[in-house]
């Protein structure tokens, strides 16, 4: 938990004093579908690396967004389709096959930190992947899930966060200068 404050109070701080003359991955999300690759876009979500680690900025709405935490990865492959199951499991280049979290590097480095969806139906809370970069989660998927996240294999795996709701696939096409 003091880990977890500490990546607070440093993400805070990224963004008080960040210079914005860095490059930008654009991340288009978009609702899962059953048989296409995408369903309605939702937003985007801006990543930017930092010296303390990948900076993650959504700026998503969509009323399927239900308020509270949700399970926020990097899976594998760069595909939505079938319900986001296309993109297969957590991003684990180390092949740890361990669930830990965003502040464990004993884990999938794929496992972000949880995304916070208001009352209003939108996540727009930044969040800090300390252990990724952009050149690291290009060619991957991130995908948000129904539920939250336990950052544990127990007592379900992958941190119980249920469905994959949202999707999008992370390439330069989307970059941009900020």
């Amino acid at each position: 938990m003091k880990k977890i404050l500490i990546l607070s109070c440093s993400l805070l701080a990224l963004l008080a004093f960040s210079p914005i003359s860095q490059a930008d991955l654009i991340i288009p999300m978009h609702l899962t579908a059953d048989e296409e690759e995408h369903g309605e876009h939702i937003g985007d979500v801006i990543v930017r690396d930092t010296d303390e680690g990948l900076l993650i900025i959504p700026d998503l709405e969509n009323p399927i967004l239900e308020p509270g935490l949700h399970g926020f990865h990097v899976h594998t492959k760069p595909s939505c389709a079938n319900l986001g199951t296309a993109a297969e499991g957590h991003y684990d280049p180390k092949g740890t096959g361990k669930h830990l979290g965003p502040a464990n590097d004993k884990g999938h480095l794929g496992d972000l930190p949880f995304l916070s969806v208001n009352a209003k139906h939108k996540a727009q809370q930044p969040l800090l992947a300390p252990e990724l970069t952009k050149k690291e989660i290009l060619g991957h998927a991130l995908i948000l899930h129904e539920g939250g996240d336990n950052f544990s294999d127990s007592p379900e795996k992958l941190g119980g966060g249920g469905n994959r709701i949202a999707c999008g696939i992370i390439t330069k096409k989307g970059s941009k200068a900020s």
